[in-house]
């Protein structure tokens, strides 16, 4: 069984940076598609990104361009660097499978956007 932990948020004022990451645990998680979700007070989780077991990414159109997700399989991590946060990337996020049947979810970290 894959069990996830996030680290890296924190409170960041408009326009700066963090770099997230996601430790896995278990055989099968270099080979998996990963995802870094968002959920935001009152709001639905959302996945803002998400790379192949090759390296292959994808990004939610409001963080295109600010995140990039990548990977060490080696060290079984997947890492969010997003910079020119806005004070509406404010959230919890997660690392997870970015479709079907998921892994159990971490407790995420937080990111606050304010000045």
């Amino acid at each position: 069984q894959v069990q996830l932990v996030e680290s890296g948020g924190g409170l960041v004022q408009p326009g700066g940076s963090l770099r997230l990451s996601c430790a896995g645990s278990g055989r099968f998680f270099s080979v998996s598609v990963m995802g870094w979700f968002r959920q935001a007070p009152g709001k639905q989780r959302e996945l803002v990104a998400q790379i192949s077991g090759a390296g292959t990414t994808t990004y939610k159109d409001s963080v295109k361009g600010r995140f990039t997700i990548s990977r060490d399989n080696a060290k079984n991590t997947v890492y969010l660097q997003m910079n020119s946060l806005k004070p509406e990337d404010t959230a919890v996020y997660y690392c997870n499978l970015p479709a079907g049947l998921r892994y159990p979810w971490g407790q995420g970290t937080q990111v606050t956007v304010s000045s």
